[in-house]
């Protein structure tokens, strides 16, 4: 199984570069992990995800087939919509999302669509026999279900006249909005311990809105009602994975790319991700150049390069010496922000 937050590195780099500025800098922007809200134990690696909402009110019509009713009704409806596309789509988004955090492995069954019981608003809990059976069948240590599903669409269309100033004159424009209302429930089975470690509950709002000077222009771009029931199963999938996996923030890391011509190739190289190379000569001017302030630089710039690899250790090592070599400011505000990165770290790992 991987270790709790990590993948092959701790960071994914994001190639994304800012102009070179005035000064000595180019900007790196990286990808941080932040812990999940709501972590599952540590000993749950892997999870078989399931649907058990699709019953017989599930329905799999063709977008035209559904655009044709609501436009029967002028756009102007306000139903309750049950699609077997959009709930497999909010299933398979979880897992790609669940996967992509690097905290989970994720299986999802050919056979995804299992039998329940029902009551009046959701699924009744699964039987524990049922939950051990999924593990060990697809060897995973705990059951992920959708348990509810449901999406309302309320439609409305209007036609109003206006007046131009400019034109001196009126004209005719129609309006139309489209809401879909979410309700989803994820549950996490634990077969271990027969419990149910994660019961999740979530409730939005999706919005659309457009207007134009006629209706086929309007609903030429409009988005079809089909696609923004698929469209909100992803902001469902979306909502649940942020609780309970890794979610990234951006953030952005100075290199130093003036000074000698080692700091100006490197600052090439790391345009096509060739972070090996740069620190190589990043480390061959820290240790031969007679300027203390070029090789502070170079220090800084590996520290920065450590820190995207994800060794903070060695981040900070270098980032002390770039500090004893030559004092800034921004070394000194570096090497707290790896202070504090590195005891996020040991609160992720307990």
């Amino acid at each position: 199984m991987r270790q709790l937050f990590y993948r092959n590195y701790f960071f994914i780099v994001i190639l994304l570069f800012v102009a070179v500025s005035c000064t000595t800098t180019k900007t790196v922007t990286i990808e941080i992990p932040e812990r999940a809200q709501k972590e599952l134990p540590p000993r749950i690696q892997s999870l078989v995800l399931v649907n058990r909402t699709v019953d017989e009110n599930y329905t799999d019509l063709h977008t035209d087939t559904i655009q044709n009713h609501f436009y029967k009704s002028h756009f102007t409806i306000d139903t309750v919509l049950y699609d077997l596309v959009a709930v497999d789509t909010c299933l398979k988004a979880t897992g790609d999302l669940l996967f992509e955090s690097g905290r989970y492995d994720v299986v999802i069954p050919e056979n995804r669509f299992l039998t329940f019981e029902k009551n009046s608003f959701f699924s009744k809990e699964m039987p524990w026999n049922e939950v051990s059976e999924l593990c060990a069948t697809y060897n995973t240590d705990a059951v992920l279900s959708i348990d509810m599903f449901n999406t309302q669409v309320i439609t409305q269309f209007e036609k109003d006249t206006h007046f131009d100033i400019s034109d001196d004159a009126f004209y005719t424009a129609v309006t139309a909005n489209m809401v879909v209302v979410y309700d989803a429930l994820f549950r996490v089975y634990d077969p271990v311990e027969e419990k149910i470690i994660i019961r999740e509950f979530l409730k939005d709002t999706l919005l659309w809105e457009d207007y134009a000077r006629n209706t086929t222009a309007l609903f030429k771009d409009f988005t079809p009602v089909k696609q923004a029931l698929s469209e909100a199963g992803i902001a469902v999938a979306l909502d649940f994975s942020e609780k309970i996996s890794t979610v990234w923030r951006r953030a952005k890391r100075p290199i130093y790319i003036t000074g000698d011509n080692n700091l100006k190739l490197a600052g090439t190289l790391i345009d096509s991700g060739e972070w090996e190379q740069a620190i190589a000569l990043w480390k061959e001017t820290a240790e031969n150049s007679k300027s203390k302030s070029t090789k502070s630089k170079a220090q800084l710039n590996v520290a920065m390069a450590y820190e995207i690899r994800g060794d903070i250790d060695s981040a900070i090592s270098w980032g002390l010496k770039s500090y004893n070599t030559m004092y800034r400011q921004i070394t000194y505000q570096y090497l707290e922000l790896l202070d504090r990165r590195k005891k996020e770290l040991e609160k992720q790992i307990k």
